[in-house]
């Protein structure tokens, strides 16, 4: 009797662990919620101004430890994430376009598996266009960056976020803020981004 009650209270924890666990919906709405966040504060960087939107007060933690890394890599590799649009050879003033890049670049970047050290490289490609965009006077376009993104989340990366517990996982990346050597697995992301956006166009508009 002793064991059947044991396994009785190990299977509702379980049940209670897989009820609280992030649905779709709520990764895709954080992972834009995220997104917007991390463009607001290039927008600022560039001084091209945005009006800033809170993240939820659950997510401000990730917020904080996504711009951090996200700083780290685009610095590692500034040419990179940097007039991505022109490396695309794509015109900001086509929607369809941009968003047709985003999702070619995110797709290349995930192509041999998923890492936190990707999913910041696919923040940081999003955070560059929207600057290409609203330099270029397409303010507009930046919510289509934002959807892109949601729904390659949706397609692509719930079944991994969900495994991790959702979005507070990415702070194991980051034990102190301040210590560079915590974000050096960051390297190799930015090595191989460089790669692909030098020759995505041809893969962008090859024939299906």
């Amino acid at each position: 009797m002793e064991v059947i009650r044991r396994s009785s209270v190990f299977a509702a924890g379980v049940m209670e662990a897989f009820d609280h666990s992030p649905s779709d919906k709520e990764l895709v709405s954080k992972s834009k919620a995220l997104c917007r966040d991390y463009i607001h504060s290039r927008l600022n960087l560039y001084g091209l101004g945005s009006s800033k939107t809170q993240v939820d007060s659950t997510l401000c933690d990730v917020a904080a430890v996504l711009l951090c890394l996200g700083d780290e890599l685009e610095c590692m590799r500034p040419s990179v994430y940097r007039n991505v649009a022109r490396q695309l050879n794509i015109s900001v003033a086509m929607e369809t376009m941009v968003s047709d890049a985003f999702v070619a670049v995110a797709t290349e970047i995930f192509a041999a598996g998923i890492t936190w050290g990707k999913v910041v490289s696919m923040y940081a490609v999003a955070g560059a266009l929207a600057v290409d965009c609203v330099r270029q006077n397409q303010p507009a376009t930046v919510q289509t960056i934002v959807d892109s993104l949601g729904q390659f989340v949706r397609k692509n990366l719930a079944p991994w976020l969900k495994k991790r517990g959702g979005w507070t996982d990415i702070k194991r990346c980051v034990v102190k803020l301040d210590a560079v050597p915590q974000t050096h697995w960051l390297s190799p992301v930015a090595q191989s981004c460089k790669h692909f956006l030098s020759t995505l166009y041809i893969y962008i508009m090859k024939e299906p």
